[in-house]
């Protein structure tokens, strides 16, 4: 059965002008991930990604260590705006900047509890698009392939939540938990998708400077 690899994008830049491109830690994540994800031996691995650019660059670089290129985007697994909702919740724009991580991190946790209790349309057609996009990604897989698709730690949290039957606090607390560049692992079978591992990143623990959140 197909393995599909979900790789959260390495560390963004949080705190500066443009959050949407790796840092150099981030570069550095990516290629540590991809090479882990070459030595477990994938097979004819599909790469593709949403079509951030954080995203867009994670799957450049781990398909390199592959040995293969990423060959599409798809805007489904992009994540939703988050610098946005937190300012809409704080009440202006801009309003995130000097924000620390954690602090950034708890004000977002109670914007998502809202859009979860509350039935928001905008979080439903996220989840909706997400789950979509990786039961059709399954379905169109190659025999004797697997995939690995960089994207975001939201992204991930509303489908493993989903595979878990979580509830809305579990899947915040799935997005908080995320760290960059961890690999998450569901296969797909006769019943449908399966989780195998969430936010795995063994492959950081030689190298502790590598873990981060955001």
């Amino acid at each position: 059965m197909p393995a599909i690899v979900l790789l959260r994008h390495g560390q963004a830049s949080f705190g500066t002008d443009d959050y949407d491109v790796l840092s150099d830690l981030g570069r550095e994540q990516s290629d540590v991930a991809g090479h882990e994800l070459a030595r477990r031996g994938l097979r004819s691995p599909v790469v593709l990604s949403g079509s951030l650019l954080r995203q867009q660059q994670t799957a450049t670089i781990a398909a390199a260590a592959l040995g293969t290129r990423p060959s599409g985007v798809d805007r489904r697994f992009d994540e939703f705006d988050a610098h946005a909702a937190v300012d809409a919740h704080l009440g202006h724009a801009g309003a995130t900047h000097g924000l620390s991580s954690a602090e950034f991190q708890g004000h977002l946790d109670i914007v998502m509890a809202g859009w979860m209790a509350n039935g928001d349309e905008r979080w439903h057609s996220f989840a909706e698009g997400a789950h979509d996009a990786i039961v059709e990604l399954a379905e169109s897989l190659p025999q004797g392939s697997d995939a690995v698709v960089a994207t975001s730690a939201g992204v991930t949290a509303v489908l493993v939540g989903r595979l878990l039957g979580a509830d809305p606090s579990g899947v915040i607390a799935l997005n908080r938990t995320s760290i960059n560049a961890a690999i998450t692992t569901i296969v797909a079978g006769s019943r449908g998708l399966s989780l195998i591992t969430f936010n795995d990143h063994a492959h950081f623990l030689a190298d502790r400077r590598l873990l981060t959140n955001r």
